[in-house]
């Protein structure tokens, strides 16, 4: 079995503040205009996903119901739209932690695929309730992107985690 680039290599622990900064560039990349276009991820569900995976502790429910309402205050939808469907990516994402960081990068986004898809299922599930039309089925495209991805946002993010290459003869770590 072929190991994932992630798990082949000794990490550093994840600085609380770097946690704190991806979530809120992964929040401003949802507020850009771009967003409302078909095929465009949820930058903020992929990155609260990311997290609950890596570090379940660290990122969980609370964090990502916090966001999904300052998403939905920012994207003036029903209040909790995006709350209730990121605490659900989480809640998966922190169940299926130590599952999905077994497989290769690749399988790794197959897991996570339909954690992006139940995000975009339950906040269509809201709008329609609510009396909005359904989209079409391009909406479910930006899932798809975004588990493509995965690979792409795993290096990026535990890229200042890496320990540098260089051995030391004295230390046998």
């Amino acid at each position: 079995m072929q190991t994932s680039y992630s798990s082949s290599r000794i990490l550093l622990p994840v600085r609380p503040w770097f946690i704190g900064v991806s979530l809120l560039i992964a929040l401003l990349l949802n507020f850009l205009p771009t967003v409302a276009s078909p095929g465009v991820p949820d930058w903020l569900a992929l990155v609260i996903v990311f997290w609950s995976v890596r570090e379940p502790r660290r990122v969980g429910m609370g964090l990502a119901f916090l966001f999904g309402l300052a998403m939905d205050v920012a994207d003036a939808s029903l209040l909790g739209q995006h709350a209730l469907a990121y605490v659900l990516a989480a809640y998966g994402g922190s169940s299926l932690s130590r599952r999905i960081l077994w497989f290769p990068l690749g399988q790794q986004a197959l897991h996570v695929f339909p954690l992006l898809l139940l995000v975009q299922f339950v906040q269509l599930c809201v709008r329609t309730l609510v009396g909005a039309d359904f989209p079409g089925l391009v909406y479910f495209l930006g899932p798809l992107l975004a588990a493509l991805l995965w690979p792409l946002l795993t290096f990026l993010l535990l890229l200042p985690q890496h320990q540098p290459v260089d051995r030391d003869a004295n230390r046998p770590l």
